[in-house]
């Protein structure tokens, strides 16, 4: 099984790895993977690799027919050789901005407590779409009570639960587009805060920042319509 570095530590931005196979497409796939790949709304991660004096940017990692994860180089070029010893190196600042802005979304799905259609993370916004046949009344206080969350700077924290346990516990899927994945015995859950302060919970396989006043201030922007039942809202980092 391939080690997900990204899992056990998203603050790693740097690590070694070795190639075990490429993809027909072109990817490289390693026994240990520091790219978070593309799924769940969140993009793949893009940074370098590299190996004796060859640096090879990687435009982002995605995932296999067969459950791998591929790194895809930036542009067409000769692959390291199976067995190659290489550097995995982040574009760190765009990773960070993915966890902050998914984080948010975990906050914006607290304040905003209605089931979710989809979503979608960038470095710049992020967005979920709620089942909402009506669009919000007070966008304003929506905004404050998101960056209150914030403020409050809680925990974020993780733990599994097995396939078994999820199903006992459907309330705990907010998402109706994307379902957990299962399958492989355990389901990984996401929660913000502790305890009595504790204020989500619910399965998630992609990166957050520790604490939510990493975030920084938040800024809600467009509701959108989005056919009868689904409004799509937006929320921005408040520079």
């Amino acid at each position: 099984m391939t080690d997900l570095l990204f899992r056990d530590d998203a603050y790693l931005t740097t690590a070694q790895g070795k190639v075990v196979a490429h993809t027909p497409e072109g990817g490289i796939v390693v026994d240990a993977f520091l790219f978070y790949a593309t799924g769940g709304g969140q993009p793949g991660d893009s940074g370098a690799i590299s190996w004796g004096d060859t640096t090879m940017k990687i435009a982002t990692a995605v995932k296999t027919l067969d459950g791998e994860i591929a790194l895809v180089p930036a542009e067409p070029a000769r692959l390291p050789d199976i067995g190659t010893e290489i550097t995995q190196t982040l574009d760190w600042e765009r990773r960070y901005k993915h966890m902050q802005i998914h984080t948010a979304l975990h906050l914006l799905s607290v304040v905003i407590p209605l089931p979710v259609t989809g979503g979608s993370i960038s470095a710049e916004k992020g967005r979920l779409d709620f089942d909402m046949p009506d669009a919000p009344a007070d966008k304003e206080t929506l905004q404050a009570q998101l960056n209150e969350l914030v403020d409050r700077d809680l925990e974020v924290h993780e733990n599994w639960i097995t396939d078994e346990e999820l199903a006992a516990k459907p309330d705990l899927v907010k998402t109706m587009s994307v379902k957990p994945p299962m399958g492989s015995g355990r389901v990984r859950l996401v929660g913000i805060g502790r305890d009595t302060d504790q204020i989500d919970l619910q399965p998630c396989g992609g990166t957050h920042v520790a604490r939510t006043g990493e975030i920084g201030r938040l800024r809600i922007g467009k509701i959108e319509k989005k056919g009868k039942q689904n409004r799509r809202v937006n929320i921005h980092f408040d520079d």
